[in-house]
């Protein structure tokens, strides 16, 4: 399910964000508090107004419980004070998204995490990630950017010198003339990445600093610092440049380690809904050059397969293991994520196993691996314990009427919940058709009758199988009028399938709390 990724995305970046972050000083925060703060602070009763009167904006999207924005707020408002004085002003503001009024907003703007920025240009109209650094003075070089043309010509070596970053994606379009299908079809792409990627154009090949100087034009020139260095495109159909981009801007093999560099190519290869593999080892110990060799080769080998490959050092990637429920003494080890969701496990692998089991995969050789923690042994309490391993018997299988809660065990909302349901649960405890139950969604493997994009998400199951999202209050008073209106008696039918996302809570995930 493309939506449920959303919270695993969060749950395996949110090392990556907390790599690239600045660590907060309280010195900071107290003195800009001082001065006067240079952010805009919105609400959902302003935000439309400070939209349609600013043609450029960022807004941060932020929880005041979140470690990750209180150790860019400091940062934040440096760069405010500096854009400010650029002219045009550059404008930075912030919303509280976890607050209850401004709750829609983080609908709206499909807040996933904390803290999540967003550019707003003309008015609204456009709207694009933030995808530059966390601290202010990168914040600030990354949004001058930003506002000037999405695409810059370049004239000369001179210009392509001080344009193009050896170690980034540069794309370049070489034309005859600055006119015409070709070039508007660029300047198109180039204003709807230019939050991903720098853009330049040119008349003449040769003021490139790689690449072919005599070749035919017009074409688009990608520059990378991986892989093949230089790939040329001459399809300038909008829909087909932008796959070339994608197809092109993501190493064979991505690498999943504290080098900050590798974080936008992280975020791609995690946002992809193709299948994954991907290798866990220790980066610092043990023959890891003779695994990324044997692996580099198998990705090579495999490149025409609908799958990605990545290499994770073990000490960075401690957020992707939490998430699959993996230990570090499995390591090394190769893990597939398809697109169903199914993972397929091979721990201790040497390196000269990982062809093989790669084409046993590829054959439907292998049995999927499912993270559950164990079935508890007495589970006598008001609201059920359930497991990956046994919440079919529990939810689906039990000919009861189900209400399931998954939460996280961080979830503030998910522990202010806790004693209703218990209430509810003790209230409900004579009625033998029904059961209130929880379950640990980050330590077991959510079944894909259930979508979870937040915490919590509750659902209702019943003896039929009907399946259906709890929208209602969450007092124990609603939560028993609920399941009483709801509920199958012993002998009824129904084929009605309904499923969809609790959106109470869908902005708080874990990006702040991994």
């Amino acid at each position: 399910m493309a939506t449920r990724s959303k919270v695993w995305i969060s749950l395996l970046l949110a090392l990556a964000v907390a790599l690239s972050s600045p660590a907060v000083r309280a010195e900071e925060a107290a003195a800009a508090a001082e001065e006067g703060e240079a952010v805009l602070t919105l609400d959902v009763d302003s935000f439309d107004e400070a939209v349609a009167k600013h043609p450029f904006m960022v807004v941060e999207f932020y929880a005041p419980w979140c470690g990750h924005c209180k150790a860019l707020a400091p940062e934040y408002e440096k760069a405010a004070k500096s854009l400010s004085k650029h002219d045009p002003p550059i404008v930075l503001a912030k919303v509280d998204a976890n607050e209850e009024k401004n709750r829609p907003l983080a609908t709206k703007y499909e807040i996933q995490g904390f803290p999540t920025l967003k550019i707003f240009r003309n008015q609204g109209k456009n709207i694009q990630e933030y995808k530059g650094p966390r601290e202010a003075e990168g914040i600030v070089e990354y949004l001058k950017k930003q506002v000037g043309p999405a695409s810059k010509e370049i004239k000369s070596p001179e210009d392509a010198s001080s344009l193009i970053d050896d170690k980034k994606i540069y794309i370049v379009g070489v034309f005859t003339e600055f006119s015409g299908t070709e070039f508007t079809n660029f300047m198109e792409v180039a204003e709807k990445l230019r939050s991903d990627y720098d853009f330049g154009h040119t008349l003449h090949a040769n003021d490139l600093p790689r690449g072919d100087a005599a070749v035919e034009r017009p074409l688009v020139r990608l520059l990378k610092p991986f892989d093949e260095l230089v790939v040329d495109s001459k399809d300038f159909d909008v829909a087909a440049l932008e796959k070339f981009i994608d197809a092109s801007s993501t190493p064979r093999v991505v690498t999943f380690d504290k080098n900050p560099d590798n974080h936008p190519y992280l975020m791609k290869f995690f946002q992809s809904s193709a299948p994954k593999a991907m290798l866990f080892l220790n980066f610092s110990t043990g023959p890891f050059d003779s695994f990324k060799n044997v692996y580099s080769a198998a990705a090579e080998e495999f490149k025409d397969k609908e799958i990605k490959f990545l290499i994770g050092d073990i000490e960075a990637a401690q957020g992707a293991f939490q998430y699959f429920g993996l230990k570090d003494e499995q390591a090394p080890l190769i893990l597939i994520q398809d697109g169903d969701s199914k993972k397929f496990l091979k721990d201790h692998i040497e390196a000269d196993q990982i062809v093989s089991w790669l084409k046993e995969y590829f054959d439907g050789k292998l049995s999927p691996f499912k993270k559950s923690e164990p079935i508890p042994e007495a589970n006598n309490e008001p609201v059920k314990v359930v497991v990956a391993d046994s919440i079919h018997d529990v939810v689906f299988k039990s000919g009861k009427n189900v209400l399931i809660e998954f939460y996280a065990p961080w979830c503030g909302h998910c522990k202010k919940l806790a004693p209703i349901l218990e209430e509810a649960a003790t209230t409900l405890k004579s009625d033998e058709e029904v059961v209130i139950a929880k379950m640990d969604a980050t330590a077991n493997d959510v079944p894909s009758e259930f979508e979870v994009q937040g915490y919590p998400t509750m659902y209702f199951v019943t003896p039929s199988g009907k399946v259906t999202s709890y929208d209602a209050g969450r007092t124990a008073d609603e939560i028993i009028d609920f399941i009483k209106k709801n509920k199958e008696t012993s002998g009824a039918t129904t084929t009605t399938s309904e499923k969809a996302a609790d959106p109470a809570t869908t902005a708080e995930t874990v990006k702040d709390e991994l």
